[in-house]
């Protein structure tokens, strides 16, 4: 690595290189954000997932640095009154803070706009000695850029 790399690495300049590319995982239904990540991730490999069953599969055949979990993956679920555990995100935290020798590094991330999904999500990956934080999609490229520089 060169000596001007290295700078633009420590400030935060310099893309991908001098670190190694993340695996991340993505639970989300929306095709714009794929998108989003996409662009976020570039250079990193992005798995994405739209509901829970191909959620689950990814993760048991593959290992993931960072994953990131949305809570509402159907319309039906943006407003309703009470919790669909078994289609949403929370199906997934659940398979997760139930397979404790599976991702045991990776940081996980609830990106809802649902909060009270997102805490319960996080409640129950944290009790099961998960790493995981709810933060909400409109704060995610800040959350981002501090998780990349690692």
């Amino acid at each position: 690595m060169s000596i001007l790399q290295g700078l633009l690495n420590r400030l935060g300049l310099g893309g991908s290189h001098g670190r190694r590319p993340s695996r991340v995982f993505l639970l989300d239904d929306d095709t714009l954000r794929h998108e989003w990540f996409a662009r976020q991730f570039k250079g990193d490999q992005l798995d994405v997932a739209v509901e829970p069953a191909r959620a689950i599969e990814l993760l048991s055949s593959n290992y993931y640095d960072l994953i990131f979990l949305d809570h509402d993956l159907l319309p039906e679920h943006y407003y309703a009154e009470g919790f669909d555990d078994e289609r949403t995100g929370y199906a997934v935290a659940r398979w997760l803070a139930g397979s404790p020798a599976l991702h045991t590094a990776a940081t996980i991330i609830a990106h809802t706009r649902n909060a009270d999904g997102a805490l319960r999500m996080v409640e129950l990956l944290r009790r099961a000695g998960r790493q995981a934080e709810h933060v909400p999609f409109h704060m995610l490229a800040p959350k981002i850029k501090q998780l990349r520089r690692g």
